[in-house]
């Protein structure tokens, strides 16, 4: 990883881009379905989940807007698409209003919060989120989610596709699996996002909005 780096560095990768002046915050996927061993989750999710409801909190302290993503498609397969062809399992499980897609109640949506439902990785493809954004001045995307080589990823890549600042605080995201979640990071934070802790994602909100404390001071 080190001789990895180095390559990147040489080439000039992996520079901070930095908060701009209106973030938003994206919950990708956090449903019961990606938090279930036996379906579609695993791995570090939950501890990713546990961490999200702390920047959730500050978020919410903060009057940030917050969006949610679930991942669904209808039940007469009239949404399924090329993905599915890789993952067809999804399909079968991921229904809408179905407690494998609701958001998991850690997390759960509260009023004024939006819910955007997908099919496929990025929270942006074939959804207004971009625009949704973009209506409230937004230019930084603060992504959480799983998984992170899946539509955390996707998400993120075209978040700076359409112009917002991605934003990944590290321990906010999880994988059902450690090699693909590390590597993606590593990934990440060398070409398209600021991979940040959590606590750095908070020092940086606090800048932004001062004059307020966090929510657990």
């Amino acid at each position: 990883m080190a001789d990895d780096l180095e390559v990147y560095e040489k080439q000039g990768f992996g520079k901070r881009m930095g908060f701009g002046k209106r973030p938003a915050l994206l919950v990708i996927d956090f449903i019961n379905a990606f938090n279930d061993p036996d379906e579609f989750g695993g791995g570090n999710i939950q501890s990713a989940i546990d961490n999200t409801a702390e920047l959730l909190a500050v978020a919410r302290h903060l009057d940030i807007p917050i969006c949610y993503t679930s991942h669904v498609y209808a039940e007469d397969g009239s949404e399924n698409g090329i993905f599915n062809l890789k993952s067809p399992g999804m399909n079968d499980v991921l229904i809408p209003d179905t407690y494998a897609t609701q958001v998991v109640d850690e997390l759960a949506p509260r009023d004024g919060e939006r819910i955007i439902e997908k099919h496929y990785p990025s929270g942006f493809f074939g959804t207004d989120l971009a625009s949704w954004l973009a209506r409230r001045g937004i230019d930084t995307a603060i992504v959480t989610g799983c998984t992170t080589s899946g539509c955390v990823r996707a998400t993120a890549v075209d978040a700076m596709g359409h112009g917002f600042r991605p934003i990944i605080p590290r321990e906010c995201v999880g994988d059902r699996a450690e090699g693909p979640h590390e590597a993606n990071l590593f990934d990440l934070q060398q070409k398209y996002a600021d991979v940040m802790s959590l606590e750095e994602v908070k020092n940086e909100l606090a800048k932004l909005i001062p004059g307020q404390s966090h929510p657990d001071e």
